[in-house]
């Protein structure tokens, strides 16, 4: 086979929403409630874009902008079974592939000028976006395809946890949100609700003298109780990772966040009701 032609693509919008980070993608869209705007550019709204209202779900191809400078790697580890074997490449969805592009089915829940409101999405804030295509249930949808190796998978390990929430950390969490802008809410959603306990894949760990666990988010850390018998998760409180020693006056802000964490420790924060 000769030298193929380079190919390159021109975005037609980008994705605007509150989740920035890697850490805060979803596994898959459909199981998550997060929404958002896709804005076209002014060139594709208008009569390209006439007749897509009445469609409840469109495929959007879309470049995983964060990822164009990781190496693709011919196996990878799925995130489920915590403990599973390597799979090929391209029997995977692994978001750092040969060229960063994604496929998504989101629902379609408004359009208004060059803007479609979408729902049930995995994609990040400043996601270019390559295409829009209607999803056609007749078409797209085949429930009962062999899936390959993902057969194999036990059930339980395909199953999402069940996660509950005390209101103090509703209010903590609301309270950081507030002054950081980071969601920590949304992100124990996602974290939690897919294998909780799997440390390999998230900054996680067994705190034996409460019985509880942790889970690492930046410089924050989350505690949480888990059932494993129940699959079910409680996060209880959120705590600052920094020692008093490093949020003294003059210690260096790495990360230009430690007013927030000084904040949070010297405030009462009321719970929700």
């Amino acid at each position: 086979m000769g030298e193929m032609q380079k190919i390159e693509f021109q975005p037609i919008g980008v994705v605007r929403c509150a989740r920035k980070y890697r850490y805060e993608t979803p596994r898959q869209g459909a199981f998550d409630g997060s929404d958002g705007v896709i804005e076209l550019l002014p060139a594709y709204g208008g009569d390209a874009v006439s007749d897509l209202a009445g469609f409840e779900r469109i495929w959007v191809i879309f470049c995983f902008h964060l990822n164009q400078k990781r190496a693709w790697k011919a196996k990878v580890r799925p995130p489920f079974p915590a403990d599973g074997p390597c799979r090929s490449l391209f029997a995977t969805r692994s978001p750092y592939r040969v060229n960063p592009v994604g496929l998504s089915c989101v629902r379609l829940t408004g359009i208004s000028g060059n803007r479609l409101k979408i729902a049930e999405m995995d994609m990040l804030d400043g996601t270019p976006v390559l295409d829009i295509k209607p999803y056609i249930p007749e078409a797209d949808a085949f429930p009962d395809s062999v899936a390959g190796w993902r057969m194999e998978v036990p059930e339980a390990g395909k199953i999402r946890w069940e996660v509950e929430y005390t209101s103090r950390f509703r209010a903590e969490a609301a309270f950081i949100f507030r002054r950081s802008g980071l969601d920590l809410l949304n992100f124990s959603a996602i974290h939690l609700a897919n294998e909780p306990l799997d440390a390999s894949r998230k900054r996680v760990k067994f705190l034996p003298e409460s019985g509880s666990w942790q889970l690492g988010c930046r410089t924050w850390r989350i505690i949480f109780h888990a059932d494993a018998e129940q699959r079910k998760i409680c996060a209880e409180k959120i705590q600052s990772n920094y020692t008093p020693e490093e949020l003294a006056p003059q210690a260096d802000d790495r990360y230009g966040d430690k007013d927030v964490h000084r904040e949070f420790l010297s405030c009462e924060i009321p719970s929700e009701n």
